[in-house]
Formats: structure tokens, sequence, C-alpha cells
């Protein structure tokens, strides 16, 4: 009988050792807002380029010499 009880003992240590080992490998998530805002650097360069063309006939109605101004 005392050495059931001993065998008893021992399988419920065994238990206890093992859930206790499993038990501290749980992996652990924490999400949390950082203390820094989150900054964007945009650094754009905007070029515009307007051409005209004009034709030739309309080029020489606003040339200098046409005396329209």
């Amino acid at each position: 009988m005392r050495s059931e009880t001993i065998w008893i003992g021992v399988g419920m240590s065994a238990w206890v050792a093992l859930l206790l080992t499993v038990g501290a490998c749980t992996p652990r998530v924490e999400v949390a807002a950082s203390e820094k805002p989150i900054t964007i650097n945009l650094n754009v360069k905007i070029d515009h380029e307007i051409r005209v063309k004009v034709d030739k006939d309309l080029d020489q109605v606003l040339s200098n010499d046409s005396g329209l101004f």
C-alpha cells in the first residue's frame, strides 16, 4: 500500500512538472501603439511644361510687323 502511494505521488509530480513546463512555453502576443507619431515624407517635385504650337499663318498675324498690337 505504501508503495502505491509513492508511485501515485511520483506520477502526480511528473504531471505537475509537465504542466508547468508546457505552461511556461505559451507564446505571448502584445499589441501596443507606438509613442512616436508616424511620419510620411514625400519628396515630390511637380513640374509642368506647357507648349503651344502655332501655325505659321497665325504666327504672322501675331507678329510685331502685322500692326495688330
